[in-house]
């Protein structure tokens, strides 16, 4: 048995200590969830205490010290407990709960040694019943924390949020002996090893592990010195350091305010050392400059010019090139003027290169910068760029060797290969915009063009030996037999969207499918006018259908994942899934009989057959063709008949009746199904105004509800264990739930369209940090993840879940459970209204004698 904390503390590592031994609420050292006074009958409560409330100890026993006394030279003689234990709690109070946590109930003396004196309770006490009577709670910015220091007897200590921290690491500074405390400061011993300030402070919570470290600005000079030093070996050492804390903003300060950034470049700019010295250096380099307090713009041009040199040598490490890669994508996207630099030093076939070796590492980073320098591109330049990558057979090689790759495509690379398709899909953007100009003879012998495809022969028969008036007249009927609705066809091509890039469908529909084109045109001018297929009408709003469908002209999202495979397996995909579509529609319109009147529910079932099939992302336009073309209109209009159907049986007054009496058990149902995926946590990425970031951050919910867990993962890396992630958010502190544009993180983002999607799916938590308001910031990986977080914490507040997921689950659930319910109803009609109740009887004489007995 331990007879003082500093022989407990020799006698096993410092998570051990914490867990088993700690303060009551009185005050009193407690050891495996029982105080000091434990044993004592409890005590009446002190005058002036609040009846059902709490207060302190009236008697204690030997071993009981102020809660202001030093427990490291307290000796606390505790009779003979059971051996230690591990337990997760660190501020458990005594009492019923400390029995039904603890395995066992130590062996304490009966007897009190000594008697407390009652201390003044005043009109602010704060009472709590305990096991030994009645004690104070503890006030709220007290925290019961561990300070650790390398060769040295850990401190278990109160900390007095209140308190200057300085004055906090002068005590700590004194228990050890140790002078000059300004050059000390306090970091949290797990994750990144952050420096403990006033702004921070308040994220220390009950159970924190702090250790005491050199100052931020003495480590800073230090590091800064080590890397003047002509030993390789030493200068290794301070970089691999520089890297650990490169991510603190504290320390970043101090590094920075030392023209650390400067020291940094001069290294990269030598290149004496080509391996880990360099890696490391521009690892740090980019660390620091991720926090925003320098400009990518102040980079200098030789510097960049360096940089470049790394990505264009072709001997060179492999952790080299991806960091001199992510440092380029900065300084395009954030610099117009260093973006023009980059992009005539990094020529495109170098940057092919790297997207064809099988480094998934070094082919994502060359993703990056390439989108990057489309990006930042005019749409001319743009034009020209995509149109020499596809040259070079990019295309070709992305579908092949990234999207069927045996390696697992990452979420970077399927945003990149997003980006990188709606930067495709926007040089249509210019046609879409454009209006049929009447006066443009080139345009007109397109129009003039796409007739003789389809009336050749007929038109040069009936043609022949006819005045310019009948020719007229002639081409007039021809083009309404097109589907135009004017007989002048640029008045119909005059609407934008779709303007020119319809024309151009049509024309390439007749040049690559003349056939098929021909049949369409020919078939439907046979049919009476009533039931024809406009082909020209249809065309238009078909190619406004598929700029809605694939978002045509809408800027890149900043997180979205959403590529299709099959627009990298085909060129001129788009004009090419045109092709599929009209014919799709033709047959659409066969199928449905439809007439002129019918067009716009035609267009309706397209628009569900198209968007259904572009759901499934088929990695071929052949298998787009298979699919689209096995949803015929027989089976959607069967979906929508069982839709409709089950809409209608919910409507009778019985059924919902029923449902609502299942509401509230389903709901608690989804509830539970909430808690236990904000249990299972979730990976986020980190968003940052500037540009996408690719940092990760897990967070989880405890099994017990009662505390957010989070901390920064790897990526790739499997999801982290409860133990290892190093920051905690009681859930008792959080006091509301923000989502969309109320969120702190995007209210500075403006309003514009490229915003949107940020919007649908950031959500904050509010919680108290200090005297102000913080928050918890999250950009959620999907929408249907928005839903279940949104909903999981609305749960944890006690507020409704109104989230549409929540609305989509409960209306399933309830369909399930009525049908299931209704199941020996089969066939029977449910009456609108109750059955009648009977009248009553003429008369009540009567009655059963219970005496007779029947034979």
């Amino acid at each position: 048995m331990p007879k003082a904390i500093s022989d407990l503390v020799l006698s096993g590592p410092l998570p051990a200590i914490l867990l088993d031994w700690w303060w009551d609420r009185a005050g009193h050292l407690c050891w495996k969830g029982r105080c000091g006074c434990c044993g004592i009958p409890p005590s009446p409560p002190p005058p002036g205490a609040p009846r059902g409330g709490a207060g302190l100890p009236g008697r204690g026993r030997a071993g009981a010290f102020p809660r202001d006394s030093n427990p490291e030279l307290v000796s606390a003689p505790l009779g003979r407990p059971r051996p230690l234990s591990r337990s997760r709690s660190l501020t458990r109070e005594c009492g019923p709960r400390v029995q039904a946590l603890d395995r066992g109930t130590p062996s304490f003396s009966e007897a009190p040694d000594q008697a407390l004196p009652w201390p003044d309770v005043g009109r602010s006490g704060n009472y709590r019943r305990s096991c030994s009577g009645w004690t104070m709670a503890p006030p709220r910015n007290v925290v019961k924390i561990a300070v650790q220091k390398p060769d040295a007897i850990p401190q278990l200590i109160r900390l007095d949020q209140a308190k200057p921290l300085a004055a906090v690491v002068k005590e700590v500074c004194d228990a050890w002996s140790l002078s000059h405390s300004e050059r000390y400061a306090l970091q949290f011993a797990d994750g990144h090893r952050r420096y403990i300030t006033e702004n921070n402070r308040t994220e220390i919570k009950n159970g924190s592990i702090l250790c005491l470290s050199t100052a931020p600005d003495l480590e800073a000079e230090r590091l800064l010195s080590g890397l003047q030093s002509g030993s390789r070996e030493r200068r290794r050492e301070t970089l691999q350091h520089l890297v650990l804390l490169a991510p603190d903003v504290t320390f970043a300060q101090e590094v920075i305010s030392r023209d650390g950034l400067q020291r940094l470049g001069t290294i990269i700019e030598d290149g004496d050392d080509l391996g880990e010295v360099l890696t490391l250096t521009l690892r740090a380099f980019l660390e620091l400059m991720e926090h925003g307090m320098v400009s990518w713009e102040t980079l200098s041009i030789p510097f960049i010019r360096k940089v470049v040199s790394y990505v264009n040598m072709n001997l060179m490490d492999a952790s080299v090139q991806p960091l001199a890669l992510r440092l380029l994508e900065s300084v395009t996207l954030s610099s117009p003027a260093l973006g023009q630099l980059v992009k005539s030093e990094v020529p495109l076939d170098r940057l092919l290169v790297h997207l064809q070796v099988m480094n998934q590492q070094l082919q994502t980073k060359a993703m990056a910068l390439l989108t990057a320098l489309l990006q930042g591109a005019s749409p001319t330049e743009r034009k020209h760029m995509l149109d020499y990558l596809w040259q070079r057979n990019l295309r070709q090689f992305i579908y092949k060797n990234i999207i069927h790759s045996a390696t697992p495509l990452g979420d970077e690379m399927a945003h990149h290969l997003y980006v990188l398709q709606a930067l495709t899909l926007g040089l249509l953007e210019p046609r879409m915009r454009t209006p049929l100009d009447p006066y443009s003879p080139e345009q007109r012998e397109q129009l003039q063009a796409l007739r003789q495809a389809a009336f050749e022969s007929e038109g040069e028969s009936l043609g022949a030996g006819l005045s310019a008036d009948r020719r007229r007249s002639l081409c007039a009927r021809e083009f309404r037999k097109l589907g135009f609705s004017n007989s002048n066809p640029a008045q119909d091509l005059e609407r934008v969207p779709p303007g020119l890039l319809a024309l151009d469908n049509m024309l390439y529909f007749s040049r690559h499918a003349p056939s098929a084109y021909s049949r369409f045109v020919l078939e439907n001018s046979s049919r009476e006018d009533k039931h024809e297929c406009p082909f020209a009408r249809s065309s238009i709003q078909l190619t406004v259908l598929l700029c809605e469908l694939l978002r045509v002209g809408e800027p890149c999202s900043e997180t979205a994942q959403d590529f299709s495979p099959m627009f990298f397996g085909q060129d001129q995909s788009f004009h090419e899934l045109f092709c599929v579509s009209i014919q799709l529609l033709n047959k659409t319109w066969k199928e449905m009989r439809a007439t002129q009147e019918d067009f716009d529910k035609v267009i309706q079932v397209v628009r569900e057959q198209l968007a259904r099939t572009l759901a499934l992302k088929p990695s071929s336009l052949e298998l787009f063709r298979t699919k689209v073309n096995a949803l015929p209109y027989g089976e959607v209009l069967r979906l929508r008949q069982t839709e409709r159907l089950h809409q209608e049986g919910t409507l009778a007054p019985p059924i919902l009746e029923l449902r609502e009496k299942l509401k509230p058990e389903l709901m608690g149902l989804i509830r539970q199904q909430r808690l236990l995926r904000l249990c299972e946590g979730t990976l986020f990425r980190k968003i940052s105004s500037r540009r996408r970031q690719d940092k990760l951050w897990f967070c989880c919910l405890s099994p017990n509800h009662k505390v957010l867990q989070y901390g920064d993962v790897e990526e790739g890396a499997s999801p982290p264990t409860l133990e290892s992630l190093p920051e905690q958010l009681p859930v008792a502190d959080i006091k509301a739930l923000l989502t969309g544009k109320d969120c702190p993180h995007v209210r500075e983002k403006g309003s514009g369209k490229q915003n949107k999607d940020l919007y649908e799916l950031a959500f904050s938590v509010s919680y108290d940090h200090g005297e102000e308001e913080a928050y918890l910031n999250f950009i959620a990986p999907s929408k249907r993840e928005f839903h279940l977080w949104t909903d999981g914490l609305s749960a944890l507040l006690g507020s409704p879940m109104g989230s549409e997921q929540t609305r989509l689950d409960l209306e399933q659930l309830l369909t399930m459970e009525t049908k299931l319910r209704l199941l020996e109803l089969e066939n029977v009609p449910i009456p609108e209204q109750p059955p009648p109740i009977p009248p009553p009887p003429t008369n009540f004489n009567f009655c059963y004698d219970c005496s007779i007995t029947e034979p």
